[in-house]
C-alpha cells in the first residue's frame, strides 16, 4: 500500500492555522504545532470574552445609571423599583445612553417616576 502523505487537505488545514496565527510573535506565526496552540487558546479566550463582555457592559450602564441618578438625589435602586412600579419598560443599556447623551430628558425621566411613587 501506498504510503499517504495529506497533500491537498492537510496543506489547506495547515495554511488555515497558520493564517489564524498572522501577528503572532515569532514561531507562534511560522510553527504549525505552536501555532496551532496558540490559535486554540485565543479562540478559547474569544468565546469567553463574547461572554465576558456582555456583563462588563451591564455594569458599566449600570455605574452611568446610578451617577446620574444619584445627581438628581436618588439611588440607582430605588430609581429602577419605581421605574417598574411606574411600568415604564427602558431598558439599561437604553436608560444609560439616555443620561449619558440628554441629561434634559434622563431628569425629565426621574421627576416623572419621582412624581408618580
Amino acid at each position: 500500500m501506498p504510503r499517504a502523505k495529506g497533500g491537498f487537505k492537510t496543506r489547506r488545514r495547515r495554511k488555515k492555522v497558520l493564517s489564524m496565527a498572522k501577528g503572532y510573535y515569532s514561531a507562534r506565526s511560522r510553527l504549525y504545532r505552536t501555532a496551532t496552540e496558540a490559535v486554540d487558546k485565543a479562540l478559547g479566550y474569544s468565546y469567553r470574552d463574547r461572554r465576558v463582555k456582555k456583563r462588563e457592559f451591564r455594569a458599566l450602564w449600570i455605574i452611568r445609571i446610578n451617577a446620574a441618578v444619584r445627581a438628581l438625589g436618588m439611588t440607582y435602586s430605588q430609581f429602577m423599583n419605581s421605574l417598574t412600579k411606574a411600568n415604564i419598560k427602558l431598558n439599561r443599556k437604553a436608560l444609560a445612553d439616555l443620561a449619558v447623551t440628554d441629561s434634559k430628558a434622563f431628569s425629565d425621566l426621574c421627576e416623572t417616576v419621582k412624581n408618580k411613587v
